[in-house]
């Protein structure tokens, strides 16, 4: 490469600031998983010394804080309904969406409560739909109630995808691949229930099973809510 073909340095360190560092960090996850993540790999990206990037952020447990607050911007609707279920059910269904464009989400699911102002937002809007209708320890447990079972089937659904590029196998591949090892375990007669449900239940897309439990435990709680305070 001649001297006229090669760039020129930038007169100046390229400007930073959080937002480019997490977009930067967001887009490294997203192709690699956060294994894939490292302030010096972020900073690599940003064409920038990795000493840099320590002025905006401390360790790389706060850059996942930051990544995962900036992915609940998506999870936050524009309009809230007026109506409790929907607003737990639109963010059940948000939130899977989010983690399926962004799969490294499933690993940060849960846990502690993330306090960024994104995140607040959602837990703001959610607890205002159940507002006035019941006691604050039921309401509170009526959302993590949700969010367990959203968290529980979005990680069940990722470890799939996960599986199936680790494999090469398909879900619908992958079970004829097993399927002498099964059958012959379930001829022995031992496993009675479960021959019955290999054999005679419905195959059902991970959409339609997430739905189907999400409506399940929407209808369980709305029982709850129901119910005089004792």
């Amino acid at each position: 490469m001649t001297v006229w073909d090669r760039p020129e340095p930038p007169p100046r360190p390229a400007p930073l600031d959080r937002g480019r560092i997490v977009a930067a960090a967001i887009a490294l996850a997203d192709v690699g998983g956060l294994e894939a993540v490292s302030l010096r790999k972020v900073a690599a990206r940003l064409d920038a010394g990795p000493m840099r990037l320590y002025g905006y952020i401390s360790t790389k447990e706060e850059l996942f804080d930051l990544m995962v607050d900036e992915i609940h911007a998506e999870i936050l609707p524009e309009e809230q309904p007026a109506d409790w279920r929907e607003v737990l059910r639109i963010r059940a269904h948000r939130t899977r969406q989010a983690a399926l464009r962004h799969e490294w989400l499933a690993d940060l699911l849960g846990g502690r409560p993330t306090l960024g102002p994104n995140a607040l937002a959602v837990t703001e809007a959610t607890l205002a739909a159940l507002d006035g209708l019941t006691d604050l320890d039921t309401v509170r447990h009526a959302v993590e109630t949700v969010s367990a079972y959203s968290t529980g089937a979005i990680r069940r659904e990722i470890a799939n995808l996960r599986a199936e590029r680790a494999t090469g196998l398909s879900k619908r591949e992958w079970q004829p691949a097993s399927g002498p090892h099964l059958r012959k375990m379930l001829a022995t007669g031992r496993f009675p229930a479960l021959s019955k449900a290999v054999y005679d239940g419905a195959e059902v897309e991970a959409e339609e099973s997430f739905a189907t439990g999400l409506e399940w435990v929407l209808d369980a709680v709305a029982a709850k809510l129901a119910r005089p305070p004792a």
